[in-house]
């Protein structure tokens, strides 16, 4: 049964980031010649699109320009701080909020799939909660940081919720109900569009590849050699040292952390995961790992269960059937599913 979990200490991993491991594996007729291509800056992240599958290097390049053109697409769509000639994106839903707003399908489909998101995990992933998140960022990036006032964060909270969100299908448009919200597509738009290059590849039959879109990792198949891709979570410590290891094929890995982005104001740090209920930055951990097929749903559970404590987070993942999860505490106790019996690694 999956309601069990495996408890496991690490040393000392305060700062955790997953990475591919890239050695080459051998086969009988000699090395996997690896192809790779980088992608930047799709969702203000470096992408890497990497082959282990052992087709020519023009094949591979042509399938990186399909995958880049879908990055791109994706990545216009769903920003919130640019427009682009031709379009309507989240930033124009954003800017005209009130009104409705002629948007791609694409986009239309991608709020029902938050939508979705927002339902399944009770609200803990919600991109309409961008009225909040706006006075995070720019408390975060301003030339002296700073902690939004708590009534600031009240009132802007009243300006969140689905139920400000129309959908018109058959008009084509999206509008906000109201003329404060606003929606932020950061918890799930890089696992998103990662899924949709993937869904691409895979109806060309392309197997043995790796996405890695700022951590959102996606794996099509197995490697030439029917091996597995290795994901290592390492110990910020000993920047050498890896805390654990998992060995995965034709699935996703997709973590959530408070290491990558964060400011400091007198001495304590402050993530960009905000907790819905709070409206402060998340706590519970230092980092949450999903492991499932589609990289969509990888994103948005992450970011869920890093704002859920670890007893509600898992009654979550065990409901789910094919997820896994792996969380990590500040004290470096690890916990884990079982369905991961067989491919974790403890360093």
């Amino acid at each position: 049964m999956k309601n069990i979990i495996r408890r496991a200490a690490a040393s000392a991993v305060l700062l955790l980031m997953l990475v591919v491991l890239c050695s080459c594996s051998k086969l009988t007729s000699g090395l996997i010649k690896v192809h790779t291509h980088t992608f930047y800056p799709y969702f203000d992240t470096v992408g890497t699109l990497s082959s282990y599958a052992l087709d020519k290097e023009e094949e591979f390049n042509q399938n990186a320009a399909e995958v880049n053109t879908v990055l791109e697409h994706w990545h216009r769509l769903l920003d919130i701080y640019n427009e682009y000639e031709g379009m309507s994106n989240l930033c124009t839903v954003n800017r005209l909020a009130g009104q409705a707003v002629k948007v791609d399908p694409d986009l239309i489909a991608f709020v029902k799939y938050a939508k979705d998101m927002c339902i399944l995990t009770k609200g803990e992933m919600d991109i309409s909660l961008g009225a909040v998140l706006r006075l995070w960022h720019e408390a975060s990036i301003a030339e002296k940081p700073y902690v939004p006032a708590e009534e600031d964060l009240r009132e802007a909270a009243k300006h969140t919720g689905f139920d400000l969100v129309e959908i018109d299908e058959s008009a084509g448009t999206l509008r906000l109900t109201d003329e404060l919200a606003s929606l932020d597509a950061g918890a799930l738009g890089k696992g998103y569009a990662a899924e949709r290059a993937a869904e691409l590849l895979s109806k060309k039959g392309v197997t043995g590849y790796g996405l890695n879109l700022g951590g959102n990792i996606r794996f099509l198949g197995s490697k030439a050699d029917e091996s597995p891709f290795t994901v290592g979570i390492r110990d910020p410590l000993n920047p050498e040292e890896l805390a654990l290891t998992l060995n995965l094929a034709d699935c996703s890995c997709v973590t959530s952390g408070d290491y990558e982005r964060y400011f400091t104001v007198d001495g304590r740090r402050y993530c960009h995961i905000i907790d819905k209920d709070t409206l402060m930055p998340a706590s519970y951990f230092t980092s949450v790992s999903v492991i499932c097929k589609d990289s969509g749903l990888a994103d948005a559970l992450t970011t869920a269960l890093f704002c859920m404590n670890f007893e509600d987070g898992f009654a979550l993942i065990s409901s789910l059937e094919g997820v896994d999860a792996v969380w990590i505490w500040i004290d470096s106790s690890i916990r884990y599913t079982m369905g991961l019996d067989s491919v974790i690694s403890l360093v």
